[in-house]
């Protein structure tokens, strides 16, 4: 018989596949022990309910994450000054390592953060934002002091733009190597994606703060 945390990773586990493959809306508790071949009292001993089963599947991949991104926003945030590309390639290491963690540890996690926006998780957005403000407040003024002219909603803006950009490519990272590889005959990594990844990100964040555009052009307008 399993014991108690054999129990829990089954759970874990199981939960992760379901969630990555259907997002956290699709997929029932009932499909989740079905997988992990325990019953619901087990997912209610160890959880309490889908929220709380949600947000630690996240976690797992957020507590090895999150400390390491600190530590390098930290370690770049002593330095007199420092470029955009510099600020998104803090997140790497810290990315890559991952793979260590779990099998395709990148790629899964930026696909549960991608499950937790499309699937409108506000609970899991909010356990985000409160239990690694610090993480996030780092980055944000590292973006700023990378580039003083940004507002912070432009910021919010962008950096939300980013988020998207990381979550695709990363997610689909595997499918875009086999790709890549296939169309360009040469071997591409995870770290190949993230370094194609970094200066595009950089240069969108970067992009020069330009005047309100006018809606429609003077013409329209009579003038």
């Amino acid at each position: 018989m399993a014991n108690k945390s054999e129990t829990k990773a089954k759970i874990l586990n199981a939960a992760e596949q379901l969630f990555a493959e259907h997002g956290f809306k699709d997929t029932s508790l009932r499909t989740i022990t079905g997988k992990a071949g325990v019953n619901l009292a087990s997912v209610n001993y160890h959880f309490g309910d889908k929220k709380s089963l949600v947000r630690a599947v996240l976690g797992r991949y957020l507590e090895q994450f999150m400390p390491r991104l600190e530590a390098e926003l930290e370690a770049l945030l002593e330095k007199p000054s420092f470029t955009m590309e510099q600020v998104f390639a803090s997140g790497k290491q810290p990315l890559l390592e991952l793979d260590n963690f779990r099998k395709h540890g990148a790629s899964t996690f930026m696909l549960l953060v991608g499950r937790g926006y499309t699937d409108v998780q506000g609970h899991l957005r909010w356990f985000i934002t409160t239990r690694y403000s610090k993480v996030l407040s780092l980055l944000t003024e590292a973006v700023l002091r990378a580039n003083p002219n940004l507002t912070a909603e432009l910021v919010f803006w962008r950096l939300h733009f980013t988020l998207g950009t990381v979550i695709f490519t990363m997610a689909s990272s595997i499918a875009l190597r086999e790709i890549a590889e296939n169309d360009f005959h040469k071997k591409v990594s995870t770290e190949d994606v993230a370094n194609q990844l970094i200066p595009f990100m950089a240069a969108g964040v970067d992009a020069p703060v330009e005047r309100e555009i006018e809606l429609l052009p003077k013409e329209a307008m009579g003038g």
